[in-house]
């Protein structure tokens, strides 16, 4: 057991840990006042969801570590005795699927039941729905496997007389090990829009304190237009009781929710242009303070994704790659100093995670079709919450799988790739996408729309529009 890595084993205790801890002061911070001292069962989902997530990223770096443990070994099995890697890559596949297709779901449909219905009651039809959605997950995995779950392999047949052995196999660094891979919309969004909102949100910083009587007119309108939003709200409540639960009510529902949290940052930026109490002038240093904190964040996101979209077109979509980029950079990192170019790698696996959900959130709240669940301090609600862990946990896996075909040099010969390699991309019917890099090329055009989008219009602030189409 010489070789076994007992460094890596308790790091990643120690890690799984810290996760476990950092998402029990995501949930205590960010819940809702109203689900304080309840609601125990969705928020031991969420904890436990978020680990998940968190944890799946964190495995790819740990999977080029476990590999590094055994490279340098000078007997025959000694990478037998290192992590188990593709068990615990399919523990947690496994792990993440229960959760997004049956326990998440169950959580969302219990917590938003009907509050006057028994607990046996609402137990039931989360069940029900449950169940019914299990069905038809479960007839469209089959149908698609039955029609199109074959993967076509080119193979070659080579034959030759002995020859010798070669010298050198005249491979290099610039040569990728496996294909492109997928990405979604929300990834091509957000790699734009994450470092971009927090650079425009500096500029659109209030520069000074107004005086009371515009803090007063302000509030005013804010309150009218709260009392509008009430109203519209409780319409949609008398018409759901009805059970007139179309899709015009599901539409204006929507739009509900969108002005409702529009209205939520005007207030949020009135109560930062005229602070109150005895402390208004720490407030005010702390809120200047805030939004240069955003700028620099801002500006370092943008380097970082730069660097994605650079890495992606010139290792991904040119053939032959022009260069390995980032995986170089990983490498020499790690030659400086044991496992920095490890944790380098992580990082741009979460920062390519944070770049979906910011990419989710902005779609939601300019397409209606979108349900929007935006995450705030000391202000969500577990559906909300919820909701949010299931898109993580969704997103977690083509994170992965874009990462290790992203970064196939330094992630050679590892566990993930095995799992992602040529199988997947080999796949009968969505074959063609990999081949013809669809997903790359939308994640490049996608990037560059909502860079142009945010260069136009980025500066401004959108304000409430206050305009409902309530059914009679």
């Amino acid at each position: 057991m010489g070789d076994f890595n007992l460094a890596l084993v308790i790091v990643a205790i120690v890690v799984c840990v810290l996760v476990f801890l950092i998402n029990v002061y995501l949930l205590v911070n960010y819940q809702h006042p109203d689900d304080k001292n309840q609601a125990y069962f969705p928020k031991f989902v969420v904890v436990f969801g978020l680990s998940v997530a968190a944890i799946s990223i964190l495995m790819l770096p740990a999977d080029v570590a476990n590999r590094q443990a055994c490279r340098h070994a000078i007997y025959n099995g000694a990478c037998n005795l290192t992590l188990p890697m593709k068990d615990l890559w399919l523990a947690i596949y496994i792990v993440d699927a229960i959760l997004v297709f049956f326990v998440i779901p169950f959580a969302m449909f219990y917590y938003e039941g009907d509050q006057d219905k028994s607990v046996g009651k609402r137990l039931k039809s989360s069940l029900m729905w449950v169940i019914a959605t299990a069905i038809i997950c479960g007839l469209l995995l089959g149908i698609l496997y039955g029609l199109v779950g074959k993967v076509d392999f080119t193979v070659r047949h080579l034959s030759s007389s002995t020859t010798a052995f070669p010298n050198n196999f005249g491979f290099s660094s610039s040569e990728q090990c496996i294909g492109s891979g997928a990405r979604q919309i929300f990834g091509g969004v957000g790699i734009a829009c994450l470092p971009l909102g927090l650079i425009f949100s500096f500029i659109r910083r209030p520069r000074a304190v107004i005086t009371r009587s515009q803090y007063i007119k302000e509030a005013t309108e804010l309150g009218k237009k709260a009392r509008e939003l009430k109203k519209a709200a409780d319409a949609l409540h008398q018409e759901q009781k009805s059970g007139s639960k179309g899709r015009k009510w599901r539409k204006n529902m929507k739009a509900v929710e969108k002005e409702l949290l529009l209205l939520e940052d005007d207030v949020k930026a009135l109560e930062e242009m005229y602070p109150q109490g005895e402390k208004a002038e720490t407030t005010w240093a702390m809120t200047i303070l805030g939004y240069l904190a955003k700028l620099v964040l801002g500006v370092f996101g943008l380097i970082v994704s730069i660097a994605w979209v650079v890495h992606i077109v010139i290792y991904l979509l040119i053939d032959p790659p022009l260069s390995p980029f980032l995986n170089e950079v990983f490498i020499k990192l790690d030659d400086a100093w044991g496992l920095l170019g490890t944790a380098a790698f992580a990082f741009f696996c979460f920062y390519l995670l944070l770049a979906v959900i910011a990419g989710e959130m902005m779609l939601g709240l300019r397409l209606v079709f979108i349900t929007i669940h935006p995450m705030k301090w000391g202000a969500t609600l577990m559906n909300s919450f919820l909701f949010n862990v299931g898109l993580i946990l969704l997103s977690s896996i083509s994170v992965i799988q874009f990462c290790s075909t992203a970064f196939a040099y330094y992630a050679q010969a590892t566990a993930a790739q095995e799992i992602f390699g040529h199988t997947l991309e080999s796949l009968r019917g969505i074959k063609y996408l990999y081949k013809y890099n669809v997903f790359q090329i939308a994640f490049i055009a996608l990037a560059g729309l909502t860079f142009v989008y945010y260069t136009a219009f980025g500066w401004r602030r959108k304000r409430p529009s206050g305009r409902f189409q309530l059914s009679s």
